[in-house]
């Protein structure tokens, strides 16, 4: 039985390096984003516009705890995720977890090319957006950090890359 569970800021992507190790080994990738939409049968921006930051963390709480349960699993969890109760914790008992680890400026230029909309971004100039990434991150890298686990994904800009990151987490994991 393994869990693998990707942590990071948002647009560092947990999606895409989660995805890519599910298909090296089989494994079943879920986005905890996507399993509470489909639970609830709502988008997070419905979820967070009806109950609030405070309403969308408690449900994402009692989501995480379903998901972490599955076996033999991938898990991508949402950014704000491992700040809030006692997930980091509750994380780091139930499987491997691994920090996506990024700049602030690798972090905008991810964002930036994200075709899905980012609920706390939308409205902020260039200028604002590098600084708020700057300043949340400060916040919650600590949460991050206590993770088993690193993968530096400042070079993740292009396949090759991509697969060279998930080979080299693989082994790491011994996977």
């Amino acid at each position: 039985m393994k869990r693998i569970i990707l942590v990071g800021y948002m647009g560092s992507g947990k999606t895409t390096v989660g995805k890519a190790l599910s298909k090296e080994t089989g494994m079943m990738f879920y986005d905890l984003d996507w399993y509470i939409e489909s639970r609830m049968r709502k988008s997070v921006s419905q979820i967070f516009a009806e109950k609030g930051e405070e309403g969308f963390r408690k449900i994402e709480y009692n989501m995480l705890h379903e998901v972490a349960e599955f076996e033999d699993v991938i898990i991508s969890c949402g950014g704000g995720t491992p700040c809030f109760f006692d997930n980091m914790d509750y994380l780091n008992q139930q499987g491997d977890v691994v920090y996506l680890k990024a700049s602030p400026e690798t972090l905008y230029k991810h964002l930036l090319m994200a075709k899905v909309e980012r609920p706390l971004l939308k409205d902020k100039s260039p200028e604002e957006l590098i600084d708020y990434i700057t300043e949340h991150l400060k916040g919650r890298a600590p949460f991050y950090e206590k993770a088993k686990y690193t993968l530096d994904v400042n070079v993740l800009d292009e396949y090759d890359k991509i697969k060279e990151s998930v080979a080299a987490l693989r082994a790491q994991l011994s996977l």
